[in-house]
């Protein structure tokens, strides 16, 4: 119900400001195909093994997807969802340190996730991403407070920093997913920057 109330509520206020949403998507690299969470960097996790409590830690995931452990040393995490993490270190641990250990991952702190929008919209500035979910262009803008009066929508730039450190600008015209096509939604990911330009008259 908290899942439904956190999707319903952006929808109607996007509605409100003109800008309804088309069907949500999910984003790349959020989730696997089963809707499992991936571990992100910077996610804080609390890890527990049955009965060894001097080998409990609470790490957080570092920037290149690893952590570090007592006795296993540094392990690669990012991109796993807990299950798959729960079962490495399991794994790990009972090929030369531990009999049949029970693993529990638990994630106490999400990284945070943000996009920045700027440029001709009620509300400029940066948008968050709700823990666990999922956000699409249309989204974001309408959580910025929507295009003003000058928004030119048919020339919204998304500008997003690739693995690589380069980036790279797409061209929307956001008219087309307001009217409901949902050939491409635009999911976004971290540190993404929309930019809304000014019509020129």
């Amino acid at each position: 119900m908290k899942r439904l109330i956190q999707f319903i509520f952006p929808v109607f206020l996007a509605c409100s400001l003109g800008v309804c949403l088309p069907k949500v998507l999910s984003a790349q690299n959020t989730k696997d195909s089963a809707g499992n969470y991936l571990l992100n960097p910077s996610d804080l996790l609390r890890i527990e093994v049955f009965q060894e409590p001097d080998l409990i830690r609470e790490v957080r995931v570092a920037q290149d997807g690893s952590i570090v452990l007592p006795l296993i040393g540094k392990i690669y995490v990012g991109g796993k969802s807990v299950f798959d993490a729960e079962s490495l270190i399991t794994e790990l641990y009972n090929r030369d340190y531990l009999v049949n250990p029970q693993i529990n991952v638990t994630i106490t702190e999400y990284a945070l996730r943000r996009v920045n929008v700027i440029g001709q919209v009620n509300k400029p500035g940066i948008v968050i991403f709700p823990p666990e979910e999922e956000m699409v262009l249309l989204e974001a803008i309408s959580l910025a407070g929507g295009f003003n009066r000058l928004a030119d929508k048919g020339k919204v730039t998304l500008t997003r920093t690739l693995p690589n450190g380069k980036s790279e600008t797409f061209s929307i015209d956001t008219r087309k997913l307001i009217s409901g096509d949902q050939s491409m939604t635009w999911d976004l990911q971290k540190d993404d920057v929309i930019f809304v330009p000014e019509r020129v008259f």
